[in-house]
């Protein structure tokens, strides 16, 4: 017999137990003075019925299914419905079926067994959970690292529980902090709110304590910071729960901790995404990535087979990438509904065959795209051809089989592009304006564009990393050049949110916050690793420092980067971090013309008069004038729309 069965089987046995007692109790206690004869052959004759009844009763109410050390207040709730239930079914019985020499079954020996019932059920369950998560006693149980908790909310409270239940994980949380003033010196789970974050370092001063735990799966970076900080100073160490994103598909639980990463503290507020909208938008469709392996496009891939689509289909040419997340959403995700193809998105007959025509998808996500500007710069073709000449093919496949909603995934460095990776970018938008604005084709074409995601693959984040791992030195541009940042989760569910709320060639720009000093981001990233940066020309080097190296910009990169131009303006969505650009539209047939000639250029492999073209196509774009509006002036119908000047980071 498994352990499970014996478990519900001895649980089963104690209930008989209380049942049968507190019948006899509720007799007993009814006659205080000595039960009749007639009520005790009551009693000797109906105790086996009442206990069977119950017994089977509690059965069909799930009794016995959990384990007694894991219940709940829910858990208590349907305990007592079923021992209602139970009595009642008991008494009717018993009052109709079983009379003793025309004695019926008084109303207070029912009313009292229903109480003895409920208080012995309840207190075995209470009782159980009780001595099996009893506090371990110095010297009998070794009490491990003692915890401090930030954050007496849900996941405070969950975490310290699985803390007191389970012995193997030798944690003692040995208080919590909270920012709610009026839990202030309460007790939670037995465990006392010692302060605010504002009284962090005097708590973790006087407590001492091994560890501290940021358990607030909401928490701003503003907030981690100010733990972090507090922490750092008594050298004790931090761990956090993971964000919203991260836990959005699974419960809070201890396997969740981990160390505090720089992310976590950039002072970024948590996105809030209305995923019913998002859901009935890809809920039943055949959902293609182009890109698939890639950070961006993983992502994207995992969030909507969150969605339900019909089918998933992930492109890419790198056949490891696509291995791994094929392997993840299958085997991990339990997403079988998953195809992928090894596919070049370049080659616009594979593209066809083996995709469109095969599984006609009615959503596309176009992801796949090179993205390192140093690399571009010497690889002009490839960018031509990648990510201009591929987007004009996917697009145009999309329009051709009619696929219902096509998102590109653009980017800030499309924003008066210097380098040529950020030029080929702008085309990539141009085209899917161009394409959305034909009334003959039904696709509603979307471009998303945002900053730099944090932790994608190739970024300043696991380079620094790398860097520190070594002992450095990290090295950083300038000290006064900044970046926008967001976690990829955060920029991949507003994507997604976009495309449910996009209309035809419409170009959107998140919301990316305040931008970031790289050396400031570089300086977070040493002390989070328990070093100490240390500044050109900051004095004699310590043990413990990692040195900071400033090398200069690059060729073509910009020192603050911009998410919208001076000819371009942004006005509100119904989603607070989503915002519509609004522009003069391009002029499609000129567009049409130059993209012929760069590919043929490219194709002919004249790199000098690629990257002349690419210029001169950004540099001098011909646009369409609207009716009575100069060229520039806002398309008709934005006029409404809330306008904005480009946003200039500070120096």
């Amino acid at each position: 017999m498994s352990g499970f069965r014996r478990h519900r089987l001895l649980q089963l046995l104690i209930d008989a137990g209380i049942v049968a007692l507190s019948w006899f109790l509720a007799f007993e206690l009814r006659f205080d003075q000595g039960l009749p004869v007639y009520y005790d052959t009551l009693l000797r004759r109906t105790i086996l019925l009442v206990v069977a009844i119950k017994i089977a009763v509690f059965l069909l109410f799930g009794f016995h299914r959990r384990w007694w050390r894991y219940v709940s207040v829910h858990d208590m709730w349907g305990a007592a419905r079923g021992v209602v239930v139970a009595s009642l079914v008991a008494d009717v019985t018993v009052y109709l079926v079983s009379p003793v020499h025309n004695v019926r079954l008084p109303r207070s020996i029912a009313v009292m067994d229903l109480l003895i019932t409920m208080a012995l059920i309840a207190g075995a369950r209470l009782f159980a959970r009780t001595v099996i998560e009893r506090p371990r006693l110095g010297g009998v149980v070794a009490r491990g690292r003692e915890v401090v908790v930030v954050g007496a909310g849900d996941a405070g409270r969950t975490v310290v529980a699985e803390m007191q239940r389970s012995r193997m994980l030798r944690y003692t949380p040995i208080g919590f902090v909270d920012d709610d003033p009026t839990k202030k010196n309460i007790r939670i789970l037995g465990v006392r709110v010692l302060g605010t974050t504002a009284d962090l370092p005097r708590i973790v001063r006087d407590y001492s304590p091994d560890e501290v735990l940021i358990a607030i799966p909401s928490a701003s970076g503003e907030v981690r910071a100010r733990v972090v900080e507090a922490a750092h100073a008594a050298n004790v160490p931090v761990k956090t729960l993971p964000g919203l994103y991260e836990l959005i598909t699974g419960d809070v639980q201890l396997a969740h901790i981990r160390p505090v990463q720089v992310e976590d503290v950039l002072g970024r507020e948590q996105v809030e995404v209305d995923m019913r909208e998002v859901g009935s938008f890809l809920e039943g469709h055949t959902v293609l990535v182009t890109g698939a392996g890639g950070s961006i496009g993983a992502e994207l891939c995992r969030q909507i087979a969150r969605m339900g689509p019909t089918r998933l289909i992930l492109v890419d040419n790198a056949e490891t990438p696509l291995f791994e997340i094929e392997r993840e959403l299958v085997s991990e995700r339990d997403f079988t509904a998953t195809i992928p193809k090894l596919v070049d998105i370049k080659n616009r007959k594979a593209l066809r065959r083996e995709v469109f025509e095969k599984y006609q998808p009615t959503i596309v996500f176009h992801a796949a795209a090179y993205k390192h500007v140093p690399l571009m710069e010497t690889h002009p073709l490839e960018s031509v051809r990648n990510n201009v000449v591929a987007t004009k093919i996917v697009a145009e496949l999309a329009a051709e089989f009619e696929v219902k909603r096509f998102v590109l995934i653009s980017t800030d460095k499309a924003v008066n592009p210097k380098t040529v990776m950020g030029q080929s970018k702008a085309l990539c938008e141009w085209i899917i304006e161009s394409l959305g604005q034909r009334r003959d084709v039904p696709t509603r074409f979307v471009a998303v564009r945002f900053g730099n995601v944090l932790n994608s693959s190739g970024s300043v984040i696991p380079t620094f990393r790398k860097q520190i791992e070594k002992g450095g030195p990290v090295t950083v541009t300038t000290p006064e050049m900044t970046r926008y940042f967001m976690t990829i989760p955060e920029a991949v569910s507003l994507v997604v949110q976009a495309g449910a709320i996009g209309g035809r060639g419409q170009i959107f720009v998140l919301d990316m916050g305040e931008p970031v000093r790289i050396l400031d981001l570089a300086c977070n990233m040493i002390r989070l690793s328990g070093k100490e940066p240390r500044l050109p020309a900051s004095g004699e080097p310590g043990p413990n420092d990692i040195a900071v190296k400033f090398v200069g910009a690059r060729p073509g990169e910009k020192l603050h980067e911009e998410l919208w131009g001076e000819s371009e303006s942004v006005g509100a969505t119904d989603h607070p971090k989503i915002m519509r650009l609004s522009r003069a539209p391009i002029d499609a047939e000129w567009l049409s013309q130059q993209l012929i000639e760069l590919e043929q250029l490219a194709d002919d492999g004249d790199t000098l008069e690629v990257v002349a073209k690419l210029g001169a196509i950004v540099r001098e774009p011909k646009r369409e004038t609207p009716t009575g509006s100069p060229a520039g002036s806002l398309p008709r119908g934005e006029a409404s729309l809330r306008t904005k000047a480009p946003h200039t980071p500070p120096a």
